[in-house]
């Protein structure tokens, strides 16, 4: 299994490469990880994931400066290491998480040597350059294309194709023209994330995630400091090179002592961070699914949403959250405000509304349906981007 980013990292391709390593490793099945090597710590490792040993090939990367933590392989290294471990592994599958760095390496070295190749993507173009975005607008739609060409190159090798949402996998398609491609959600293990459904004694409202431009994390700041009366706290986890834009942003509200940066925490600092919360923020416009509002759901969490990409198919307005217009701020604290002041009853109603929606990402079925396609079977992708039960009836 091959990934750009993998543990410590916090970001969803992150999260997920690790979920379902560790998911695989569980049932039997030697799992080998190649990803970024973390402060120089080069060579391979055996390192334990969810409670399970697996072995971890860290490959030699460089820091993306302006980023904290971010780090990514050198092509040219990936290439050498990829061919090398596939001679010394002998997999009888391999699956690429990223064609950026590690996919350019894995998936010639699969096609060289007869060996399954599954791809996922996680990324959009967009998102990538929007940390050169001080190129001219015609200069950046260029670089998007080149990027589509790129990601069509590569997934192109792969003998199946996957995305974590439908949406996801149509906006791929429409982007590299490729067809056939699987919507496998992510999955989480909820077992993991403990629901809370005694009083609450205050408004703590949280976020998950990389702290990057298209996450929009400054809207929730700038709704937080329409909650003033509610005395609300905001816990932001997760870290990224906007991290000094949103402390400034908060100072300059007035609302400092109430937003806390925590950084990036251990997994169970992560799972009681979101128990203890009274609702979850998600103001993010680019998530092909959301691991992260996946946790805060398996976590009792309502969920207040951007109605943008994949999220309206995890947020149900009015059953386990709420939708709000993308910088509509007013609209977001009110959605906010509303959950917070809820009576008991309600607030266990959404929460409840949260428990169902998640009951179709588990994990377990993810990983059948990946060892499947491992395997070369034929697969039916399970319905997991619902509708409002609202809608539905």
């Amino acid at each position: 299994m091959g990934t750009d980013t993998f543990a410590p990292d916090v970001n969803g391709a992150a999260t997920f490469t690790r979920n379902l390593a560790a998911g695989l490793a569980r049932r039997g099945h030697r799992v080998h990880v190649m990803a970024p090597a973390q402060k120089h710590q080069v060579g391979t490792f055996t390192e334990t994931h969810e409670g399970v040993e697996l072995t971890v090939h860290r490959i030699y990367s460089w820091r993306w400066l302006p980023h904290p933590w971010l780090r990514f392989m050198l092509p040219w290294r990936v290439k050498a290491n990829a061919e090398k471990l596939v001679r010394a592994v002998k997999p009888d599958a391999i699956h690429f998480q990223s064609h950026i760095v590690v996919g350019r390496g894995l998936a010639p070295a699969a096609r060289r040597h007869g060996i399954r190749l599954v791809g996922t993507n996680h990324t959009m173009p967009e998102n990538i350059l929007q940390h050169v975005e001080i190129l001219p607008k015609p200069t950046l739609a260029w670089l998007a294309r080149i990027q589509w060409g790129s990601a069509r190159k590569w997934f192109s090798l792969a003998d199946e194709v996957t995305a974590p949402t439908r949406r996801a996998a149509d906006f791929f398609e429409k982007g590299t023209g490729l067809t056939g491609v699987h919507a496998i959600s992510c999955g989480i293990d909820t077992s993991f994330y403990t629901p809370d459904f005694t009083p609450r004694t205050g408004n703590v409202v949280s976020f998950l995630g990389r702290l990057d431009e298209e996450k929009y994390v400054h809207e929730l700041i700038e709704a937080a400091a329409l909650l003033k009366d509610l005395d609300v706290q905001v816990e932001i986890i997760g870290d990224g090179e906007v991290r000094p834009k949103l402390e400034a942003r908060a100072r300059e509200l007035g609302i400092a002592d109430r937003v806390h940066f925590t950084g990036r925490v251990t997994d169970e600092v992560l799972r009681a961070t979101l128990t203890a919360s009274t609702v979850f923020a998600m103001p993010s416009r680019a998530e092909l699914q959301s691991i992260a509002t996946m946790e805060a759901l398996a976590s009792g969490l309502p969920v207040v949403a951007a109605d943008a990409m994949a999220l309206p198919h995890l947020v149900h307005s009015g059953e386990n959250g709420y939708l709000y217009q993308p910088g509509d701020i007013e609209e977001f604290a009110g959605h906010l405000r509303s959950i917070l002041t809820a009576s008991p009853e309600e607030l266990t109603r959404l929460k409840k509304g949260a428990l169902r929606t998640v009951e179709a990402h588990d994990i377990q079925r993810t990983l059948d349906i990946f060892e499947s396609l491992y395997r070369g079977r034929t697969v039916i992708d399970p319905v997991t981007d619902t509708e409002p039960e609202s809608a539905a009836s």
